[in-house]
C-alpha cells in the first residue's frame, strides 16, 4: 500500500514516514498542495492530509483530491474545532484525526478507511429489487439503477445503500450505519450521514427509496 503524506512540517512527516515504513507501508511525502496533486495517482491508496499548508488551504485541497479520485482521505491536523471537522467531511474526507495523535491509533484509522474503500463482500448473484423492480441494487457491481438508468453515486453513498440492502425491510439504526460505513462509533458523523442520504434521494429523482424511520434510522422503501 502507498500512502501520500501531505504535511509541511518536515520533522512530523519524517517521523510519520519512519513509523509507517516500519509498519510495512510505502510512503511519499508532499510538503504543499501542488506537490501533493503531482504525486496523486492510481497507486495512491490513502492520503494523510494536513490542513495548514503553505500554498493552499487543506479543505480546498481535499475537495480537489476528491474531485479527481475516490482514494480514502484522512485529515490529520491540529485544528480541533467541530466546525473544521464538518467542513473536512463535507469536502470529502473519510476521517479526521487531531494532533497530537497516537501513531498506533492513526494506523488503525488508515486500516479502517482502506477496509471501507473495498467493495462489499457479497455472493456473486446478490441483487435487490425495489418497487416491483423499478429500483435495482447490484451489490456486486456496486450499482443502483432507477428505471434502468444508473445513478452516479459516490463510494460512501453506495456503501449506505449497500448496508440498507443487506437488511431488506428493516429499519437500520443510524449508529449501525455510521459504524458500518465509517467504521466508527463517533456520533459526529450523524450529520454527514444525513447529508449523504439527502444526496442519494436527490439523485434518485422522484423515487426517494430511502425512508426515514423516526427515532430509529433508515430503511429501503418497497423492500
Amino acid at each position: 500500500m502507498r500512502i501520500l503524506i501531505v504535511e509541511d512540517d518536515e520533522r512530523v512527516a519524517g517521523a510519520l514516514q519512519a513509523f509507517l515504513t516500519r509498519s510495512g507501508y510505502a510512503t511519499v511525502h508532499a510538503a504543499d498542495g501542488a506537490t501533493a496533486l503531482e504525486h496523486l495517482d492510481a497507486d495512491t491508496e490513502v492520503v494523510l492530509l494536513d490542513l495548514g499548508l503553505p500554498d493552499v488551504d487543506g479543505i480546498d485541497l481535499c475537495r480537489r483530491i476528491r474531485g479527481r479520485s475516490d482514494v480514502p482521505i484522512v485529515i490529520v491536523t491540529a485544528r480541533n474545532q467541530v466546525a473544521e471537522r464538518i467542513k473536512g467531511l463535507r469536502a470529502g474526507a473519510d476521517d479526521f484525526v487531531v494532533k497530537p495523535y497516537d501513531v498506533h491509533e492513526l494506523l488503525a484509522r488508515i486500516e479502517a478507511v482502506t477496509r471501507r474503500s473495498r467493495p462489499l463482500r457479497t455472493e456473486p448473484d446478490t441483487r435487490v429489487l425495489l418497487h416491483d423492480g423499478a429500483v435495482q441494487i447490484d451489490l456486486v457491481a456496486r450499482e443502483v439503477r432507477v428505471g434502468g438508468v444508473p445513478l452516479a453515486l459516490t463510494r460512501k453513498e453506495f456503501d449506505i445503500v449497500g448496508v440498507l440492502a443487506r437488511y431488506p425491510g428493516v429499519a437500520v439504526p443510524k449508529d449501525r450505519l455510521i459504524r458500518e460505513v465509517w467504521n466508527t462509533d463517533w456520533r459526529g458523523f450523524g450529520h454527514s450521514l444525513e447529508v449523504h442520504v439527502a444526496a442519494i434521494r436527490k439523485k434518485s429523482g422522484d423515487r426517494a427509496f430511502i425512508e426515514t424511520v423516526r427515532g430509529v434510522g433508515y430503511r429501503l422503501a418497497g423492500s
